[in-house]
């Protein structure tokens, strides 16, 4: 990580969405599992057909614009940026608009019933992690590690 985007990403994101879906647990899980999917160095995936630094297929943008939790925030927030809410658009665009990536990532996280985990809840955060992810190779081994980086740079 030559240059650490996700501060800026999140902050023009925040702008976008409804208040109460910006908070210091969102912040930190998003960083977190774009820590994880890309280390915030790959938009797109290497060998599959993920995109965006939070690594989103089409399933994943079909799944925010469908549930009843995420469909009304994503739909305005794509309104605001100027797209339509055709699933083929967002997977597109999200490889190059890393505010749209990021408000996906958070509807997506949204539709999770129940709060999200705090700084020593590691092992909740991952299994929201695969919840909303549902990755096909998780690493384990790197989230305890992610998700401290995370928090460390939130409550600073």
């Amino acid at each position: 990580m030559t240059r650490f985007p996700f501060p800026i990403i999140y902050e023009a994101t925040a702008t976008l969405l409804p208040a109460r879906m910006a908070s210091t647990e969102a912040k930190a899980m998003l960083m977190a599992i774009g820590l994880q999917e890309s280390r915030f160095e790959h938009r797109k995936q290497i060998n599959g057909p993920a995109m965006g630094f939070w690594q989103f297929e089409m399933g994943g943008i079909q799944a925010v614009l469908r549930h009843q939790a995420s469909r009304e925030p994503i739909r305005k927030i794509l309104t605001a940026l100027g797209y339509s809410d055709v699933a083929m658009s967002s997977y597109n665009a999200i490889e190059h608009n890393d505010i749209l990536a990021c408000a996906y990532a958070r509807c997506l996280l949204w539709t999770i019933a129940g709060k999200l985990p705090g700084p020593s809840d590691h092992d909740e955060a991952w299994d929201q992690y695969l919840f909303a992810w549902r990755p096909g190779r998780p690493h384990k081994k790197t989230w305890r590690s992610f998700y401290d980086l995370a928090w460390s740079m939130v409550l600073v």
